[in-house]
């Protein structure tokens, strides 16, 4: 078997860094620019308003579903063929959104959309990890790449609003096709080629249907609830069928010869343990910013625009912290540490945001506690990214990477799913006791800012118990470093 160790310049990787690292947020913006074109779209294209929501959903399940079998397809067949196929599907994807002339077409695009999105996002993060192999480059490296994906979503917030209002929903679609066809060639130029092991090596073609299948309808379960509600036999049975399938899934690749997820992933601590505390945090962090969105509309009464602009000083900070501070402060301290504090700062933040007031000044009310969650987000987030692929091979990136990301995005579907509906189903109880529209609202929001503050602490506890003793990694480092010393080099392409 023949692993490609990298061997470029500095100069040679930071490019590749900066490609891969627009590359994602390209595809992160996506998960969230479409939002405040929806009326737009719904007024030019005859959505109703049951099928609007699937403009969001239909990226978000495919997003969601593939991304496991992407980053693993990625080391069987090589991560930089399958970055350049996911970044031409996604561009192609896109200029057929912007010219959809139907609710179809539209839907349709956006899965495709969503499926290139995958292979993308699925393997960057494992292509990051063996381009800076040494670890004060790698968490350089790791705070950028974690910064992209913080910084994506409130980004696309306004972006949207932006390029809504002054040409037309069209271009948030349209905006990707001349960075992706520009993208592509610089890809093909500044990422080393790899070969990957092939697809004997791992290419388990039912454990991937079971596996696909399972995360699609777990995650149409979560992004259904707003429309069925939780104890509704759609979602039973959907969320059921999905629980099955996966433990089906696991089951199977217990026994068979070539698994799509080797079990042995999970016997790295640190892979475990960050893979369940980023499930529990970034619940907390996407539940969050949707309500926090919704309170600055509904109770405070400002726009699209502004309220994106209103989270633009959490994305400051987090770049701030990752970018410049959280490589140093690991290397002082350990990602451990870091990750525990950042964690600590975020249910602080949280729950001084059960405290705001109906009738809330920005500054006053707002603005520290959205400092103070940007703090704890740039210093956790690096951390997560770090601990999560720590024991990744160069077999296994893609893998680690993939299962990184899935983790990320049941989380992100499960907090924006419980804390919004949650939030609502509290405003509409205390509104038919008679409280008025703001107050009862402004009770909901407190009611969700109160459960991601527990799913905060969820986060601390799993992350003190899992990292306490200084172990981890030992099953997999051992291999990395066997193939390192065994396995012949491969020169770049």
């Amino acid at each position: 078997m023949s692993v490609k160790i990298p061997a470029a310049g500095h100069g040679h990787r930071q490019l590749a860094l900066w490609l891969l690292c627009a590359a994602t947020l390209m595809i992160i913006l996506d998960g969230t620019i479409v939002t405040v074109a929806l009326p737009s779209i719904q007024r030019d294209l005859g959505f109703s308003a049951a099928n609007l929501s699937w403009v969001m959903n239909a990226y978000l399940i495919a997003f969601g579903s593939l991304l496991l079998l992407a980053g693993r397809l990625g080391d069987l067949i090589g991560r930089k063929r399958m970055f350049l196929s996911g970044l031409t599907a996604f561009t192609a994807a896109s200029l057929l959104c912007g010219l959809s002339t139907g609710p179809a077409m539209l839907t349709a695009a956006r899965f495709a959309q969503g499926i290139g999105g995958a292979m993308v996002s699925a393997v960057s993060l494992g292509m990051i990890v063996t381009l800076f192999p040494e670890q004060p480059e790698q968490a350089k490296a790791i705070g950028a790449f974690s910064f992209v994906g913080a910084a994506g979503a409130s980004i696309g917030l306004v972006l949207g609003g932006v390029l809504t209002q002054a040409v037309g929903w069209h271009w948030i679609f349209f905006v990707n096709v001349p960075i992706g066809i520009l993208a592509g060639p610089a890809a093909v130029r500044v990422l080393d080629a790899d070969r990957g092991t092939g697809l004997r090596g791992g290419a388990d073609w039912l454990g991937a249907l079971l596996v696909t299948a399972g995360l699609m309808l777990g995650v149409y379960a979560l992004v259904g609830t707003a429309r069925y509600g939780w104890g509704s036999a759609h979602t039973v049975l959907t969320a059921a069928a999905a629980v099955a399938l996966t433990i089906v899934f696991v089951a199977r690749q217990a026994t068979v010869r070539t698994p799509l997820l080797p079990l042995r992933i999970f016997s790295a601590r640190n892979v475990t343990g960050a893979n369940i505390s980023q499930l529990l945090v970034i619940a907390a962090a996407f539940g969050f910013q949707v309500v926090i969105t919704l309170y600055m509309q509904r109770v405070l009464g400002y726009g699209a625009a502004a309220s994106g602009l209103g989270l633009l000083p959490t994305a400051a900070v987090i770049g701030t912290v990752s970018l410049g501070l959280s490589a140093r402060i690991a290397a002082r301290f350990g990602q451990r540490t870091m990750l525990l504090a950042g964690l600590v700062l975020i249910a602080a933040a949280l729950a001084l945001l059960t405290q705001i007031p109906v009738h809330a000044s920005y500054p006053a009310y707002l603005l520290p506690p959205l400092l103070i969650f940007g703090t704890g987000g740039g210093l956790t987030l690096p951390a997560l990214a770090s601990l999560g692929m720590s024991g990744a091979t160069p077999d296994d990136a893609g893998l680690a990477s993939g299962l990184f990301n899935t983790t990320q995005q049941i989380g992100a579907a499960l907090g924006v799913a419980v804390l919004s509906t949650l939030a609502a189903a509290q405003a509409r109880s205390l509104h038919a006791t008679g409280i008025g529209g703001s107050a009862a609202l402004a009770a909901g929001y407190h009611l969700a800012f109160a459960i991601g503050t527990g799913l905060a602490v969820a986060a601390i506890i799993v992350t003190a118990a899992v990292f306490w003793r200084r172990t981890g990694s030992a099953p997999f480092r051992p291999r990395a470093a066997a193939i390192r010393r065994n396995t012949p080099c491969q020169t770049p392409h």
